[in-house]
């Protein structure tokens, strides 16, 4: 089993991936690990690592020469069964969506479960506390949009050329990004500059926070007005549209 270890280790092979193509816990394949050879595993999970490292028998390991094409063959059929195994436990919370649908999120999802179950550390669980936000925020704000497309074109997953929203806005903010990411590459601006720059963009947000908290007081206070006008202590299912249409109308009045 020693041999083994060291081949997995090799190919770079995380024991959560190894896991979740043998189709058990973590801790099952520890415990499978620590035996003395494989004709002491499930013979299926067995035979689907065999499978997975393209050999016959476990005499087969120490012969086995890591290059660059037998990693990505591996990986492959990796990537294939993880997929697999991943697709059986999720495709019931599918349902109703289009087979293009179901891989995407498939996708993410396993991503997603990988990455958190592989990465404990605060970092990890605050950067995909940001990524939640800013999918909850893309339906009011279309440069996120942007920003993911500039991204996987920069990356080289998409075409440069492709626009699949609107191509005027989109060429320009990539056009934007493109500098400031050039510019931060090369080590940016002045430290006086940026260090301006970034008071700016923090009076900005303060300002937007405190347009929201306001905006929040008076739609408050005009609720509270609304109720009683209409005599009411609460708004509920019954009155709700009678309360909204009173409260726009207490805010048309100071117009």
């Amino acid at each position: 089993m020693e041999n083994l270890n060291t081949i997995l280790t090799e190919l770079g092979i995380s024991k959560v991936r190894l896991a979740k193509y043998l189709g058990v816990s973590r801790q099952m394949l520890y415990n499978y690990l620590a035996l003395k050879s494989l004709d002491e595993w499930p013979k299926e999970k067995a035979v689907k690592l065999l499978s997975l490292l393209n050999i016959s028998n476990e005499e087969e390991i120490k012969e086995i020469e890591v290059t660059g094409e037998y990693i990505m063959n591996v990986e492959s059929r990796l990537n294939e069964g993880v997929k697999n195994t991943a697709d059986k436990e999720i495709l019931a919370d599918l349902k109703g969506f289009n087979k293009k649908e179901q891989e995407i999120l498939s996708d993410i999802i396993n991503l997603l479960k990988e990455k958190l179950a592989t990465d404990k550390t605060k970092d990890t669980y605050t950067t995909y506390c940001y990524l939640y936000q800013f999918l909850q925020s893309m339906d009011n704000n279309k440069e996120l949009e942007y920003i993911l497309a500039y991204m996987s074109k920069s990356l080289g997953f998409t075409d440069p050329m492709e626009f699949i929203y609107n191509r005027d806005q989109q060429f320009i903010f990539e056009s934007i990004m493109f500098s400031a990411m050039t510019l931060y590459n090369n080590g940016g601006s002045s430290r006086t500059k940026i260090t301006d720059a970034h008071k700016r963009f923090v009076q900005d947000i303060e300002h937007k926070t405190e347009e929201k908290l306001s905006r929040t007081q008076e739609l408050n206070t005009a609720k509270i007005q609304a109720l009683k006008e209409l005599g009411y202590t609460e708004i509920n299912e019954n009155n709700a549209k009678e309360v909204l249409e009173k409260i726009a109308e207490i805010q048309s009045r100071k117009v």
